[in-house]
């Protein structure tokens, strides 16, 4: 229609128009093959007795303003729609990946959660005491300390998109076969929960190199501060849910329904996502070179090549980050594993008010961990080093948690004790800019074996404090002195990680 009329409006002027002239007026092709061109040589010529070209000054501006139609038009297609139609909004690959990310980890802690409220009726229903309740909880941790050494290890020679995606597969099963395992035998039930370990211990050293891979390095903090926003949430959902579902179906109705978004999960994940920006089809060509412009190139292991264990360990900057990790995980088990438990026997709660108190502050610790990504990207683009950086936001994810368990021992109402938990956990999320993402810095090359050893090591700290929690309630009567020496573990640690972290690449 715009060629249509071009021509109609342009048909008059012919007449004092030379064929010579109208010659010089040379067509460029383009997509819909009109786009002239005017030799800029004519454009002063006089045409009968010296008058200027008025009317081809004319011609010439009907000709750009076809021009410029036209132009929009090839846009229109291009984006997918014309002047009628709203361009398409387009998202950033990479944010689709941290989305994806994001839902799975929230499915991998709320299959978590859902044994910590499933296991109080459990307990009365077949007696077991506090001590033997801590080995229950615990179980769950027996096989994921083998799984994260060996998980990191494969994350960094195969990539994060199919070991994760075979640890939701694991994990999602194991999580079906629960309520099964609980009726059948109590051998069974350490069994499984161990096994849904070993499936689950590789999601986090998948999400670090993943991340690592997708984001440049003054985005990486906020995308795994979003991505363990969705871990934190998962606590949410899993304690809300939980106690509906168990009331309305069961207790197997909880596990069929997380089971089942594992696996529809993993259907999304296995066709829209890939190892490396390099290897998708979808990302734009800008996308891939913002990425690649803002992180610095490792080379990944040979095929049979080990990464070096001793090499790791001979530096001081490897065991500030074990010792946070260790710390990290201590307080963070001792708290989700206990945390209903300790609303029902020490303020004699029900379990649904009990499930709301503790949901309450992982939900807010999903809201910090973002905004901790999110500071310390600030920081990083405003031109402080990155040693500066992880340092203040460790300090920050322990010292905090420390003061507030000491406050949690004089908390005499379940709201105060609410307010004082959610503290502990907000500060705690900051840890996540801290040494969760300093393993990156010091280590690319060998960033998700590393993540391996640190995380095993936290995973056995994580073990004897769960235990541990059971038989000092037991033993003593009350959660307070394991509180205070939680605390306590803190605020060493938190002296140790400032004297000997770095953000300095070492390896």
């Amino acid at each position: 229609m715009e060629a249509i009329k071009f021509t109609n409006k342009i048909q008059p002027h012919f007449q004092s128009f030379s064929n010579t002239h109208f010659r010089l007026i040379k067509f460029r092709n383009s997509h819909l093959r009109f786009q002239p061109k005017i030799n800029k040589k004519w454009e002063s010529l006089s045409l009968y007795g010296g008058e200027r070209l008025k009317k081809e000054n004319f011609l010439k501006r009907e000709i750009f303003s076809v021009k410029c139609r036209a132009e929009g038009i090839e846009r229109g297609l291009l984006v997918g729609g014309g002047r009628s139609e709203e361009r398409e909004f387009m998202v950033a690959e990479r944010f689709k990946v941290v989305a994806l990310m994001a839902c799975v980890m929230c499915l991998c802690n709320a299959d978590r959660v859902v044994m910590s409220v499933a296991i109080v009726p459990l307990a009365a229903k077949h007696g077991w005491s506090s001590a033997f309740l801590g080995i229950v909880q615990s179980s769950f941790l027996w096989g994921y300390i083998f799984s994260s050494v060996i998980g990191g290890a494969l994350v960094d020679k195969y990539g994060g998109k199919k070991v994760i995606a075979w640890g939701a597969a694991l994990w999602s099963l194991a999580t079906l076969l629960t309520p099964w395992a609980a009726n059948h035998s109590t051998i069974s039930l350490l069994a499984i929960r161990a096994f849904f370990g070993l499936a689950e211990g590789v999601a986090l050293p998948s999400m670090n190199t993943l991340l690592s891979r997708w984001f440049p390095c003054h985005e990486r903090a906020t995308a795994v501060g979003i991505s363990m926003g969705g871990f934190h949430l998962g606590n949410v959902v899993g304690l809300v849910l939980t106690p509906l579902f168990m009331t309305s179906v069961g207790i197997s109705g909880p596990f069929i329904l997380f089971s089942s978004l594992g696996l529809l999960w993993l259907t999304t994940w296995v066709s829209r996502v890939t190892n490396d920006p390099q290897e998708s089809n979808s990302i734009t060509k800008s996308e891939l070179r913002l990425i690649q412009a803002g992180k610095s190139d490792s080379p990944t292991l040979k095929k049979g090549e080990l990464p070096p264990l001793r090499l790791l360990l001979s530096k001081m900057p490897t065991w500030a980050i074990i010792f946070a990790n260790v710390t990290n995980n201590w307080g963070y088990f001792v708290l989700l594993s206990w945390m209903p438990v300790y609303f029902k026997t020490v303020f004699h709660v029900n379990l649904k008010q009990a499930a709301w108190f503790s949901a309450v502050p992982w939900g807010t610790m999903a809201i910090s961990g973002y905004v901790a990504g999110a500071a310390s990207d600030f920081l990083i683009k405003a031109g402080y080093s990155l040693t500066f950086v992880r340092k203040v936001m460790q300090s920050i994810g322990f010292i905090g948690p420390g003061v507030a368990l000491l406050c949690l021992n004089f908390a005499k109402t379940p709201e105060v004790a609410a307010v004082m938990i959610t503290i502990a956990l907000s500060f705690s999320s900051f840890s996540q800019a801290g040494f969760l993402l300093n393993m990156q810095d010091i280590a690319p090359q060998y960033a998700g074996f590393l993540h391996g050893i640190s995380n095993s090591a936290g995973t056995l700290a994580a073990i004897i404090s769960t235990i541990g929690t059971g038989f000092f309630v037991q033993w003593l009567g009350s959660f307070q002195a394991f509180l205070t020496l939680t605390a306590c573990l803190y605020f060493v640690t938190a002296i140790f990680w400032n004297i000997y972290a770095t953000g300095e690449r070492v390896f």
